[in-house]
């Protein structure tokens, strides 16, 4: 065998989704694998442990993590997790590490070598890689499908006998992969539908789609994306500008699905109280950025709340998990391909090349630190922060507490006799505090150091 791969049961109460699939696990024991499934991983997605023992696979239990090379998860692994994982195991997994330094700092402390699996580049090479392209997809085209079950009503154009329903008019906010597939799903379902964004280079996707784009297009606008692709953090200004461009256009709409994320950041808000409150009874408004705190004012995570005016905002947490059954195959596939990078051809072991690319990219933890660029320095600070010594001030330390070992309170100094003070002339002639200080200097320095080579 060439190593045990371990795929647990997702212990987060919303996600639904599993790391692997029949189809990746047979592919995994073809590369001589022991893949090992913890009981009723798939259940959510409806792939039952059968599934997965006709394929190849053990089906065990929690703690067969303890013996695993590689965990393939959907979500970070908690503390607790972590701890029962193999030192120098790799874990592969969304890790959502913004926001949650603590989470990472844990799976440092525990020796694994941890992969963020959204930080994957977006390069030629990692397209079957990348999960935020597979679950933003999928997010895009839910979100068609919770608005038009909360807007109650048809949403193409219907023609009969007893008259004419109007096609509903749906507005897409942030053109990303998840907008781009709301704006397909919404045609398709004969929805008059219009887009915005801040990258100049979706407006040609939109109206290829069929629908009309909407933004302020000036010069901030023209340079409104960033090399990987992403949307760029648009100034007060602009936003502003935007706001009252899209105020209008907002109130005359049925559905409004908000997509808008920047890696890292808050998500911008992009429809105020006022704008709810001028939209139609029954409208709706979906909003996928709700775990990052919401494009839409008034959103609240996990709940759809029906405003005074009679609108109502979606704001479902794990959206792609509510098609699981087709988020997890299309996740399991993405693990897959990455994982397959770092099998070595010839020995059909896992041969962690730390020199390419996408290891670069992704890697988060390896060697007991926190390594990814993003991460590491603050993580390194901390850690000296925890290490440094508590400074030893006359007359504010304890006698019993350890930082004092070394300094006498200024009081008790004076009541020494002459005799104990010749004994330590160079510690009566250079206050502790000063001495302290003296003695932090060369430490500091070299924990700059440190710090410096771990990023």
């Amino acid at each position: 065998m060439s190593g045990t791969i371990f795929i647990p049961r997702e212990l987060d109460a919303i996600e639904s989704r599993v790391g692997a699939s029949p189809d990746t696990v047979k592919r995994l024991v073809g590369l001589g694998f022991e893949v090992v499934v913890e009981t009723g991983a798939g259940t959510l997605s409806r792939i039952p442990d059968a599934d997965y023992a006709a394929v190849g696979a053990v089906i065990g239990k929690a703690g067969d993590a303890a013996k695993a090379d590689v965990v393939l998860k959907v979500r970070r692994p908690s503390e607790a997790e972590v701890k029962g994982y193999k030192p120098g195991a790799a874990v592969l997994a969304t890790m959502d590490p913004y926001g949650n330094e603590a989470g990472v700092a844990a799976m440092a402390k525990a020796g694994v070598t941890a992969f963020a699996m959204e930080f994957m580049p977006r390069i030629t090479r990692a397209q079957v890689m990348d999960v935020l392209s597979s679950q933003a997809n999928l997010a895009g085209y839910q979100a068609v499908i919770d608005g038009a079950a909360e807007y109650d009503r048809a949403l193409p154009m219907m023609m009969t006998a007893a008259g004419t329903v109007p096609a509903a008019k749906v507005f897409i906010m942030g053109v990303g992969v998840a907008g781009l597939q709301a704006i397909a799903t919404a045609r398709r379902m004969g929805a008059i539908v219009t887009a915005t964004d801040v990258r100049p280079a979706v407006k040609e996707q939109v109206a290829s789609l069929g629908a009309k784009f909407l933004a302020v297009e000036d010069e901030e606008f023209k340079a409104a994306e960033t090399a990987g692709g992403y949307a760029k953090e648009m100034s007060k200004e602009y936003q502003a500008k935007q706001a009252a461009l899209t105020a209008e256009h907002i109130a005359k709409q049925d559905i409004v699905i908000t997509t808008a994320l920047i890696p890292g950041r808050p998500a911008p808000k992009l429809v105020s109280a006022a704008m709810v409150a001028s939209m139609k009874p029954g409208s709706v408004l979906v909003d996928l950025a709700v775990e990052r705190g919401g494009n839409v004012e008034g959103a609240v995570p996990g709940k759809v709340v029906t405003t005074a005016n009679g609108a109502k905002i979606v704001g479902h947490l794990n959206v792609p998990g509510r098609v699981a059954a087709s988020a997890s195959l299309l996740y399991a596939k993405n693990l897959f391909a990455f994982l397959e990078t770092m099998v070595d051809k010839t020995t059909k072991q896992i041969a962690i090349n730390r020199d390419d690319e996408l290891v670069k990219a992704t890697m988060l933890t390896d060697g007991g630190k926190v390594v990814h660029p993003n991460f590491a320095n603050a993580a390194a600070a901390a850690a000296a922060a925890a290490d440094k010594p508590k400074p030893i001030v006359a007359g504010q330390n304890r006698g019993d507490d350890p930082a004092s070992d070394s300094a006498t309170p200024a009081k008790a100094t004076a009541k020494k006799p002459a005799a104990a003070k010749a004994d330590k002339p160079a510690a009566a002639k250079k206050p502790a505090a000063q001495k302290a200080t003296a003695k932090k200097s060369a430490p500091s320095a070299g924990a700059k150091t440190s710090s410096e080579g771990d990023a």
